[in-house]
């Protein structure tokens, strides 16, 4: 029988899925259980949701019980009884209790399995008792959690520190009492910013209270973490979160995640037809307004994506937080009008160094050049308002940042541009050309 080798491994997102269980049924079982629990869970869904139940049992019993919730969330709530069904005891309590929490939260997201000690025991009682927890199944032994008989969380011992203390020694003399833990309901995004800011394999979740729960490990929010920033850049480009990897979504519901966007997109711009209409005068008398319309908004939507790009990220990454938006306004202002000056004064040069701009332009090519010049820099200027202030508008309304994607603020920046481009020409070339 072949071997499922690590160049099959890396190409298995590019099976289908009638192949993936074919080629999951060929292989010995002993690659089979590695194939498997290296796999996402929507992947582990779809290769046992057709399984008999003897079979469904057997993988199932082979996750440990945050896993195992994560797959039950998975294959959705009419499966959920049948499959707690299929744990032991044991685990289905704990399997239960994880499910009681929001799949994107700290309780959702944590392990109840966990190394833990009483605060009285000697090094040498605390070493032997982490022997017998490492036989059983815990996320990680690397770190140990002193617990009162309340399950109150006191400190933390790593396995060094055991090691390298004196056997005599109790715990509560060598753990560490002042430890980052973090609240059940605690968002994922959150969690990941607060690993990456601290250098720890594994982080303690407690209640209200102040009990311990259980841990939330690095691994467990990598992919998290990954699902997090896919669904942020998907909304950059304003398409709705896929539910399934891009070949594994349905044309139709290809169309459905995309057009929502779009036609909300396509009716914003047609306001600005509406505004080119409200200034139709202003463009029939010197045409040659008209040749600057798409470099005019085009400027302004793409310092405006620019700019909701930036802080969106910045939030995302905890750089950023609500209190600091007059901060990141003055920045942007200050950046929005040195960006427009360049770009003002770099249309304006253009105009005015053509070959043959008296014929393109008409005998008062100095004063469209000035018109060009100063619309960008209220554009540009305006733009990077928008897309800076947005981010934050929207998250003091409780919406997610990531919507004013740089679609949805090119598409707000246009008509608003327009608007700025004709208010600067009526103002400038009016008694000359208007």
């Amino acid at each position: 029988m072949d071997n499922f080798n690590s160049d099959e491994s890396s190409s298995w997102s590019a099976l289908t899925l009638t192949e993936r269980r074919e080629r999951f049924s060929s292989i010995p079982r002993t690659e089979a259980e590695e194939l498997f629990l290296s796999l996402n869970t929507h992947d582990q869904a779809e290769l046992i949701s057709e399984s008999p139940q003897l079979e469904k049992r057997s993988w199932i019993r082979l996750l440990a019980p945050d896993d195992a919730a994560d797959l039950i969330q998975e294959m959705g709530a009419d499966h959920k009884e049948e499959l707690l069904a299929l744990l032991d005891p044991q685990t289905r309590r704990e399997v239960t209790a994880l499910l009681a929490y929001a799949e994107d939260n700290a309780g959702g997201l944590m392990s109840s399995r966990y190394a833990r000690l009483r605060p009285d025991m000697s090094v040498d009682e605390a070493i032997s008792y982490l022997r017998i927890q490492s036989r059983t199944q815990v996320e990680t032994i690397y770190y140990a959690y002193v617990l009162d008989s309340d399950q109150t969380l006191l400190g933390v011992v790593s396995f060094r520190e055991l090691f390298s203390a004196s056997p005599g020694k109790r715990v509560k003399d060598i753990m560490k009492s002042d430890l980052i833990k973090i609240p059940v309901d605690l968002d994922q995004e959150q969690i990941g910013q607060v690993f990456s800011q601290q250098n720890l394999m594994a982080l303690p979740v407690i209640d209200t209270d102040g009990h311990m729960k259980g841990i939330v490990t690095f691994d467990d929010i990598a992919t998290a973490i990954q699902e997090e920033a896919t669904e942020d850049i998907l909304k950059l480009g304003a398409v709705e979160t896929l539910d399934a990897p891009y070949f594994k979504t349905s044309l139709l519901e290809m169309i459905k995640k995309r057009g929502g966007w779009l036609v909300v997109l396509f009716v914003g711009e047609m306001f600005t037809a509406t505004a080119m209409a409200y200034f139709q005068v202003e463009i029939e008398r010197p045409v040659v307004l008209a040749l600057f319309i798409p470099l005019i908004i085009s400027s302004g939507g793409n310092s405006g994506s620019q700019a909701s790009t930036l802080i969106i990220r910045a939030m995302a990454l905890g750089e950023v937080r609500l209190k600091d938006w007059w901060r990141v306004l003055v920045r942007e202002i200050l950046t929005g009008l040195s960006l427009g000056a360049f770009l003002g004064l770099l249309g304006m040069f253009r105009i005015m160094i053509w070959p043959s701009r008296e014929e393109v332009y008409g005998a008062h090519y100095g004063m469209v050049a000035l018109t060009v010049a100063a619309s960008i820099i209220g554009v540009v200027l305006w733009g990077t308002i928008t897309g800076s202030m947005l981010p934050f508008a929207l998250r003091k309304l409780k919406f997610e940042p990531a919507s004013a994607s740089a679609p949805a603020v090119a598409t707000l920046v246009d008509v608003t541009g327009l608007i700025i481009y004709f208010t600067m020409a009526s103002l400038i070339l009016k008694g000359v050309l208007l």
